[in-house]
This record gives structure tokens, sequence and C-alpha cells, in this order.
């Protein structure tokens, strides 16, 4: 990447903690991107129903609490595809040997990129009985040094993508 960090301090968070936000994804019509935004509500962000939208064509679609999306109900963490419409995400591409490099929105990437930048990468503060962190989790080609400048060349494809 050309501009490395000395350092990155993992926040210890997990992959979750991103379901707050917007989730970017392909519109299934149009093939454009699309938006799956948390409603309000007290529930946690990852199981609060969701509204699917797509500026480009103005498909609609709702999960959760009644929704009449196909998959009401179950949440699938993980992979390419968004959590709760299980559309391809938007922020995904080919990286390192054909791996797939993804993120759920402009917040994900943010850290994402934070942490490949980062020459030297702490682990942080970890509280007793502390879970593991989303950036912990990161498969090994995302972790090796030899793959940082690639994955910034693809993080910032992605970035350039971004509605």
């Amino acid at each position: 990447m050309d501009a490395h960090r000395d350092r990155f301090r993992d926040p210890r968070g997990r992959l979750t903690d991103f379901a707050g936000f917007d989730v970017l994804v392909v519109c299934p019509r149009c093939g454009g991107c699309a938006v799956s935004r948390p409603l309000p509500g007290d529930a946690p962000a990852l199981v609060r129903p969701r509204r699917l939208t797509c500026p480009g064509c103005g498909r609609t679609a709702s999960w959760g609490a009644g929704g009449d999306g196909p998959h009401r109900g179950g949440v699938v963490v993980g992979g390419d595809v968004d959590p709760h419409f299980r559309l391809p995400l938007w922020l995904r591409d080919s990286c390192c040997g054909g791996h797939v490099l993804w993120a759920w929105n402009a917040e994900h990437l943010d850290v994402l990129e934070d942490y490949v930048a980062a020459r030297r990468r702490e682990r942080g503060t970890v509280a007793a009985g502390g879970r593991t962190s989303m950036l912990e989790k990161l498969p090994t080609w995302m972790k090796t040094a030899k793959n940082r400048d690639e994955l910034g060349r693809t993080l910032r494809r992605l970035r350039a993508t971004l509605p």
C-alpha cells in the first residue's frame, strides 16, 4: 500500500458490530448498488428488521418481523453475502490468488484498510473472558505482509465503488 501506517491497535470489534450500519448489496433486479438498512428499534442491530432499497430501480423488500423477503428469520453471518437477504455484497473483489475480499459497508472497509496498511498490528486490550475479534478471525492470506500491497489496491478499488 502507498501509505503504510506505523501502528494499528485492534479495537476488538466483531463483524456483527457493523450490522447497525447500512449493508451494501447487489440489487437482485438491476445489478446496481442496493442498501439493506436496519429499521429503528430496541433489538440488537443484527436481528432488527431491515429494509432493502435500490435507488437505481426502486426495488424494495423487507426482512424480519413479518417481512416479505425470501429469507424471513435466520441470519447467516460470514462470506461475501449479506446476512439478512443473502444477496451478494456490493463491496467484494477477487484478490491474492483468487480469494474474495469483501466488506459490508464503508465503516467495515475503514477498519480493514487501517489494519492492512499498518506495519505493526497490536492485539488491543482483552477483557476477562474476552471474545475473539473480527481481525483475529481474518484468514491468513489477509494477515500476511507479502499480500499488503495487493490488499491495499483491492481495498482502494472497493472504496471507489462506494455510492
